[in-house]
């Protein structure tokens, strides 16, 4: 860990300084969970359609807790149409470096409530696990950066290390309008170092740098093959309703073992790093007996190659439905993009197949929907290799490089806007934590490491421009 400039001959070695910061986090630790606690208590949803008081709730509590953490300078803003989002700071000294922590406090919508072991929006602590809609994605990314910033944000002032913090209002909407506010808020983010602390470790006792991310399209494709409805009776046979040719054409997008079959779409290589598909399996929850899809490791299959799902219907529903043929029917279909893809290519690759195969004589209508670049980090910088050795010592064990199969669409506008910046990709989730989907939990133990191993980065952050050996 570097000392600040000024340090004296008799400093503490980084071995006590180490266990005086462990000592540290475990006084503050019980504060920080109960103000993740009550952030978890604000259904803070800013998908169309939802109430957008709660996110304006959300956004002001988060201000609250940087000031708390001795920010002084926090403000909530936003550009036309978007989310609140927060910006904190503490501006460098002269000449010396800026570290911008991202990370973000809308949240994914529930599904059914019933569904859930405990009220999605009421915290539980169960274990040694925190359940509740936004335990771990994102908003313990946010309560890691100020919990970081509680340990040792008077010794980054000493330093002069400048601080900024963003926290966003609507990543799980698709960041909408993420473009329009790094650019209209430029000079207040620009940054040396960029922390994004939105994705996952490689297991509960294992850190993980993320190094690459997959890129996303997505679009809504419509088949019509009747005017209107008809009697199935009278009228079936001749005519095949719109959900089999719908079905029919959604088949065509995979080959029998489950690999995408659309032309044009590309590979990364393989990384070097695999799993053991029983610890998969256990994690995702596949069924005993499902065959797994595609060829190739498993981390090539969830990180380099495309995936492509199926997300949504619009059909009648099975208790809703009565003897027609269904005139016409929607899909919603996901394409996840590895490293090296283009996303409007990937668009355009997509739309070419569905129209070579759709149903002879059917309407087809197609709605392209969002596209996200992917990301492939420097493996040997600098930061990356502070950001490495912070881990190992916070954990106690060597991270892990790992890629990760879903898609942070707009680091790829972090890197356009902030051309200069080294862009890290942390975490605080674990392959159990269940982030979108149903008993979303956070491990309190590797948010602890989470929390220290920031710490460590932050005070490093100094000696990457100072030519000084960041460990």
């Amino acid at each position: 860990m570097p000392l600040p400039d000024d340090a004296r001959a008799d400093a503490p070695s980084a071995a006590q300084e180490h266990e005086s910061l462990r000592r540290d986090l475990e006084a503050l630790l019980p504060q920080s969970l109960a103000d993740l606690e009550d952030l978890v208590r604000i259904p803070s949803i800013a998908f169309p359609g939802y109430d957008r008081e709660p996110v304006q709730r959300s956004a002001e509590a988060v201000a609250a807790l940087l000031r708390s953490a001795g920010m002084p300078e926090v403000r909530i803003e936003s550009v036309e149409g978007g989310a609140p989002a927060v910006i904190a700071r503490r501006p460098a000294a002269p000449g010396r470096p800026t570290v911008l922590l991202y990370a973000h406090h809308d949240v994914q919508p529930t599904g059914d409530p019933e569904s859930w072991s405990s009220a999605p929006f009421e915290p539980s602590l169960r274990g040694d696990r925190l359940y509740g809609r936004g335990a771990a994605d994102d908003k313990a990314g946010v309560m890691a950066h100020v919990t970081a910033l509680r340990l040792v944000g008077e010794e980054l002032a000493a330093q002069g290390t400048g601080v900024t913090v963003f926290v966003e209002g609507e990543e799980e909407a698709g960041s909408p309008t993420f473009r329009p506010f790094i650019e209209a808020f430029r000079e207040d983010l620009a940054a040396d170092v960029i922390v994004v602390a939105d994705s996952a470790n490689w297991a509960v006792g294992t850190p993980a740098l993320t190094t690459s991310l997959r890129g996303m399209v997505d679009l809504t494709v419509t088949v019509r093959v009747l005017d209107h409805a008809v009697h199935s009776g009278l009228f079936g046979g001749p005519v095949l309703d719109a959900l089999t040719q719908l079905g029919r054409l959604v088949a065509t997008l995979h080959d029998e073992q489950g690999a995408v079959a659309v032309p044009g779409l590309v590979s990364a290589p393989a990384p070097a790093v695999d799993m053991p598909e029983e610890d998969f399996r256990r994690d995702a929850g596949v069924l005993e007996g499902m065959p797994l899809a595609g060829i190739g490791s498993l981390t090539s299959r969830l990180w380099a190659q495309p995936a492509l799902s199926v997300i949504g219907i619009d059909a009648p529903s099975v208790r809703d439905a009565s003897n027609t043929l269904v005139p016409a029917a929607s899909a919603k279909l996901s394409l996840r993009i590895p490293p090296g893809q283009d996303p409007a290519d990937a668009m355009d690759a997509l739309v070419a197949h569905l129209e070579a195969h759709a149903p002879r004589g059917s309407r087809l209508e197609i709605r392209r929907g969002e596209q996200g670049r992917p990301f492939q980090a420097p493996l040997g910088s600098p930061a990356m290799d502070l950001a490495r050795e912070s881990f190992r010592r916070a954990w106690g064990t060597d991270p892990v490089d790992t890629g990760l199969g879903g898609s942070i669409p707009f680091i790829a506008d972090l890197l356009e806007v902030f051309p200069g910046a080294d862009v890290l990709v942390t975490g605080v989730e674990d392959p159990d934590s269940r982030a979108h989907g149903i008993d979303e939990s956070l491990h309190v133990g590797e948010f602890a490491n989470v929390c220290l191993a920031e710490a460590l980065l932050l005070l490093g952050v100094g000696s990457l421009h100072r030519g000084q050996d960041p460990a």
